[in-house]
């Protein structure tokens, strides 16, 4: 018997798809925090309209979380602020937040507010959780990447709640780590501006020659997650909170998905089993309102095989059968599932290289699941049709019906709600009304009276009572209190009045009051705090430098050697193998010349890997690069590493809070993101210990990073690892994009690709601005560059450091090497990109 509250938390854009949610099963929803949140492309909902619907919300019993999930600029801390001061008076139930830094920030001017990880935090382990306890934040949202026996290990250790999304578009990269938009155009997925590269169509490179992939050009889209039959085994586990990704969707979407998962959810509550039949329908009915074919995603782990169809990247809709048949102006469809296709419906037929559809016009059955439909004259149909699988992606009986539930108050949602009525003579009546949780009283105007005649009774009062029809509540029960037994009179019009002033009253408490909560106190005279981390004692600029084969570090030891390296100036070298067995005697031999040496974690962390981390520890580097808030737990607090742990670009440090609570919690220095621009991040090299900083000054920007592996997929048979053959070993992989350009993938040793952009960018011209704030260390990073190329490079840019070299010149040399040449990538970057897909809506107005 499950005895825990589980949570359906549905995706709100605007108030129509609030309505849709909550009347179609939500529990909770979630919408956009005003001017900062994950979706630029959605509206920005002023205060007004903001408060709108948390209080319709909070009437009908679903809470509000608003998704803060944004990393956070330096000179945006006092407008963050202010906006933090103006929002939460509104009583939102939960803040979700990715940046550390502004968690911080709330808890110091709410320190009671309730804040959910956002899975922009890239959480998928339970070290991770750990780390973060001193934030006090109440649920962790987990990567979609966590499989349900992941997902059973981390909440067997934590008590922290845990919320997994289970339905919606999968993004191909891990949350929090996709720089594609950024490297590509300039817009960041950290910033709520996803370009949704991963929808791109790519022609494969294997070692420098296109492969043929046969109609599958959409090489890392993967198919929606539909986890709906997951539902029981996931509450089995004690998942709090199922989310549905979609704001930007339609009411209709979110109405659908609402009033599946509420099925299941309460059918499992109930002990009862959903068969595979009923699952199947449930799905049908969702897919007609957005689907890019449905798949459980990773929650039985990976199956490089079935994520990604590969031959199409939108919504197609249910498919329900193919064409068998094409007459001069009909085609003859075979359906999989009886069916009542009629006029006004819509069907989309995916045809060898491209897709066609069009409302029916005319429909004739055939047979039980066979159909003559006929198109307007703008469907020109043609031999092409014949064998096209068939979707339905409008269903207009489906449509009217799923409107009614959120347009006509027939179908509302109702609050159940219970009287208590105590009658005494000459007396005035006293009503209370509960819903279980608030509790209101009014009093009639008149005094009861002795009846004249025949006096008034339960029913008579139980019916005036129960007229709720214009409330959002429904009557449970009536309980009196009969204090005098000679038949008494109160008028009908009394008692109707006194329900109105009753619910009247209930509805403001409700609407006005969190749900879980009572009111949080907030610091309106909060003002933004300095920095707390004393600076260091500013030393020249070192540089660093990242390796990522074997063969770089015997062309490294060889310039060192040789002196075409100069190392007054080379602080330290990272590893970044493909594969474990080339870090010893690379230690080896960075350690026999004096020169300090790395390795990096995997910038994922999942719980059955935690014997990586105890594996680089037992190498002995001289320092460790963590990529994950699990790893730095591990080094500090579960098995002590006693020397160096540096923190690298994915832990997403945007501002001097995240900086400093880092820097608190065990770092030694940490390596700025890649969503800053030069104007940012020299206001965080200000108002920050920039010695403990780091930049990257030169690198191929790693675009996606995915479980999702493009090797397994595409050049093997196998689903994951055990399978596949490893064709990483033998095989260099590239993507090349429509605009031409060819990015490389390389997958770690966990078998998780990074995608990194073909055009390299450096930093340069900014190196100085940089060396005069006091930076620590500047980083180059080397993909499969070697000999030559490789050391000239490197020596350039030490060059550089220690004054030899002019920007101009050093930039000319970089350049005549570089393939797609150099640019300033995100760094050159003057203002936030803004939408042009929402020209209705102004930008945010925070109001008063």
């Amino acid at each position: 018997m499950l005895n825990q509250n589980f949570e359906l938390l549905l995706p709100v854009g605007h108030k129509e798809m609030a309505l849709a949610a909550i009347h179609n099963g939500a529990d909770a929803i979630f919408m956009g925090f005003p001017g900062f949140n994950a979706r630029g492309r959605s509206h920005d909902h002023e205060l007004s309209e903001l408060k709108e619907i948390i209080e319709t919300c909070h009437l009908y019993g679903v809470k509000v979380n608003l998704a803060f999930n944004i990393v956070i600029f330096e000179n945006e801390l006092p407008a963050v602020i202010e906006a933090i001061k103006k929002v939460l008076p509104l009583k939102p139930d939960a803040l979700i937040v990715q940046d550390l830094g502004l968690a911080q920030l709330i808890r110091q001017i709410a320190p009671d507010q309730v804040i959910h990880g956002s899975t922009q935090m890239t959480i998928t382990n339970d070290l991770a959780i750990e780390f973060l306890s001193d934030l006090k934040i109440k649920r962790f949202v987990l990567g979609r990447e966590n499989s349900l026996s992941e997902i059973q290990l981390i909440k067997k250790a934590t008590e922290k709640e845990l919320e997994v999304f289970v339905h919606g578009a999968l993004c191909v990269s891990y949350s929090g780590q996709c720089f594609t938009s950024e490297s590509i155009g300039g817009r960041s997925a950290n910033r709520g501006q996803c370009a949704q590269s991963c929808r791109f169509s790519y022609d494969l490179i294997v070692d420098g020659e296109k492969v043929e992939t046969v109609n599958r050009d959409y090489l890392v889209s993967p198919q929606d997650l539909c986890g709906i039959a997951e539902i029981p085994e996931l509450m089995k586990i004690g998942v709090s909170s199922f989310k549905v990704e979609g704001r930007l969707k339609s009411p209709e979407y979110v109405a659908s998905v609402a009033e599946s998962y509420r099925q299941v959810i309460d059918s499992t509550l109930a002990e009862e089993v959903t068969s595979e039949n009923q699952i199947q329908q449930l799905k049908n009915k969702m897919a007609v309102n957005y689907s890019r074919g449905f798949f459980s995603g990773w929650l039985h782990g990976v199956n490089h095989q079935k994520l990604v169809d590969g031959t199409f990247s939108s919504h197609r809709g249910a498919n329900i059968g193919k064409v068998v048949e094409v007459l001069p102006s009909a085609l003859v469809i075979k359906t999989d599932l009886e069916m009542n296709l009629q006029n006004g419906d819509g069907l989309l037929f995916a045809l060898n290289k491209s897709e066609k559809g069009g409302f029916i016009f005319g429909v004739k059955k055939k047979s039980a699941r066979t159909y003559q439909v006929e198109f307007s004259n703008d469907l020109k149909i043609d031999e092409t049709y014949l064998n096209a699988l068939v979707y339905l992606n409008h269903d207009k009986e489906q449509k009217k019906e799923i409107q009614k539930s959120y347009n006509d108050k027939n179908y509302f949602k109702r609050v159940p709600v219970s009287y208590h009525v105590v009658l005494e003579l000459n007396k005035p009546v006293v009503l209370t009304l509960t819903d279980g949780r608030h509790q209101v009283q009014v009093i009639s105007e008149s005094i009861v009276q002795t009846a004249q005649s025949r006096g008034i009774n339960d029913e008579m009062i139980k019916n005036e009572l129960g007229a709720l029809a214009a409330t959002p509540f429904e009557l449970a029960q009536v309980s009196f209190d009969w204090k005098t037994a000679e038949p008494l009179y109160i008028s009908n019009k009394e008692i109707k009045q006194l329900r109105q002033r009753a619910t009247e009253l209930l509805t403001q408490a409700r609407s006005t009051n969190y749900i879980d909560a009572w009111d949080t106190a907030i610091d309106r005279n909060f003002q933004l705090p300095t920095s707390t981390i004393k600076p260091s004692q500013i030393q020249s600029t070192q540089l660093v430098v990242l390796l990522r084969e074997k063969s770089q570090v015997m062309d490294v030891i060889s310039a060192i050697k040789t002196g075409k390296i100069k190392i007054q100036h080379l602080d330290s070298v990272i590893l970044d193998f493909e594969f474990g067995r080339d870090y010893s005697d690379s230690i080896s031999l960075f350690k026999e010349n004096k020169i300090k040496v790395g390795i990096a974690t995997t910038r994922i962390l999942k719980p059955q890997e935690y014997q990586n981390l105890k594996n680089i520890k037992s190498l002995d580097p001289d320092f460790i690069l963590a990529r994950n808030l699990g790893a730095v737990h591990y080094y500090r607090n579960i098995n002590p590493f006693n020397k160096e742990i540096r923190g690298d670009f994915s832990l997403n440090v945007t501002n001097h809070f995240t900086a400093d609570y880092l820097l608190s919690k065990g770092l030694d220095s940490v390596c700025v993101s890649y969503d800053l621009n030069a104007e940012q991040l020299n206001l965080l090299l200000t108002n920050s210990d920039a010695q403990k900083l780091e930049a990257t000054v030169h690198q191929a920007m790693p675009s996606f990073h995915m479980e999702h592996c493009v090797f397994a997929a595409f050049l093997s048979k196998g689903s994951s690892f055990k399978d596949c053959g490893k064709p990483c070993e033998k095989h260099k992989v590239q993507l090349k994009d429509q605009f031409g350009n060819w990015h490389w993938i390389k997958p770690d040793h966990e078998c998780r690709n990074t995608m990194y952009n073909a055009k390299s960018q450096t930093a340069l011209s900014y190196l100085p601005t940089w060396q005069q704030a006091g930076i620590g260390r500047v980083r180059y990073e080397a993909l499969y560059e070697t000999g030559d190329e490789l050391i000239g490079k490197i020596a350039t840019y030490l060059q550089v450091i220690e004054g030899t070299t002019k920007i101009e010149e050093a930039s000319t040399q970089l350049q005549t090497v570089e393939v797609y040449g150099l640019s300033a990538g995100s760094l050159s970057r003057s203002q936030e990109y803004q939408s042009r897909k929402k020209p209705n809506f102004s930008p945010v107005n925070i109001k008063p």
